[in-house]
């Protein structure tokens, strides 16, 4: 999320009653995760394992639970617990605002869109030109749809993004504040959820189209012309490029990339990336021409146990 004005370190310290090392008017312009920081942007980073990734990252500003030595240039917030002040930052800019009716502030909808009248629409929603939004969508806070697409009943744009933190006390939630990107030429079916990024933003590139009941975690970036049949889930942060075919009731873990072209056939479970241009089978997910061999052999199994007995 970007700031609509900068803000200094030193007030950023203040906000969060720590200490900080750097420049006092050190300028922060934004806060973000570790996979979509750029310079002016705050990150956070509570483990010794993830410390340099964060310190050589894009970002300029790292909240952190131990102080270290500040690369040049930079700025440390020094915290207790980095997860819990980050996202007290994020609430603090960006809190959640009560909508007051079904249709919040700052929306915005094209020439020729037709929305039905049960559709609820948060605040900063933006619609573009000759898209139709069917009974009981609910577009979240900060969801932008291009033109001529279509998103059927009951589906949930923007909700909130799947992100805790384990502690003693229970599950510690991350406080969500980025939005949804709908490219033009996409097509939702129904019941489906698309989560908004947690700070940055969720992205369905031009002309794909997706069937009943998918699921699209936060921060995922998927290209243009894709395919997804029911069912499919995919979890956060994913990379999915153009020209992906995803059938029935694929599911894919989380900060994973598939390739251009690729094809996974129903059923199947993604643990690693995959190549694109290949058609892939199973849980795990391997070639199909491999995992096809795989299953005959398997099949003549009795019969060669047999023969040994």
């Amino acid at each position: 999320m970007k700031l609509k004005a900068s803000i200094t370190l030193k007030k950023v310290a203040e906000i969060l009653d720590c200490s900080f090392v750097g420049n006092e008017n050190h300028e922060i312009t934004g806060f973000n995760e570790i996979h979509v920081v750029e310079p002016g942007d705050v990150v956070f980073v509570d483990h010794p394992k993830y410390y340099a990734k964060a310190l050589s990252s894009a970002a300029t500003t790292i909240l952190i639970d131990k102080e270290v030595e500040c690369p040049d240039g930079k700025g440390l917030l020094i915290s207790e617990n980095p997860f819990a002040d980050f996202s007290k930052l994020t609430k603090h800019f960006m809190p959640f605002v009560t909508w007051e009716s079904t249709t919040g502030s700052d929306v915005i909808i094209g020439t020729g869109s037709v929305i039905h009248s049960t559709v609820v629409i948060g605040n900063n929603v933006v619609i573009g030109d000759n898209s139709i939004i069917h009974a009981g969508v609910n577009l979240m806070d900060n969801v932008t749809i291009g033109n001529n697409v279509v998103v059927q009943a009951n589906t949930v744009l923007g909700s909130h993004a799947f992100y805790y933190k384990n502690t003693s006390e229970g599950f510690n939630k991350m406080h969500t504040c980025g939005g949804v990107i709908l490219e033009d030429n996409v097509e939702i079916g129904a019941l489906c959820t698309i989560d908004a990024g947690v700070t940055g933003t969720t992205v369905i590139g031009k002309g794909t189209k997706m069937d009943n009941q998918v699921h699209v975690g936060h921060d995922c970036l998927i290209g243009k012309n894709c395919l997804f049949a029911a069912q499919v889930g995919i979890a956060g942060c994913v990379i999915i490029e153009d020209d992906v075919t995803l059938w029935g009731q694929v599911g894919v873990a989380a900060d994973l990339t598939i390739g251009k072209g690729a094809v996974v056939l129903g059923q199947s479970g993604l643990s690693k990336s995959i190549e694109g241009n290949k058609t892939y089978l199973g849980s795990p997910v391997g070639e199909a021409r491999l995992k096809f061999r795989e299953l005959a052999a398997v099949r003549k199994l009795p019969v060669v146990m047999e023969k040994l007995n």
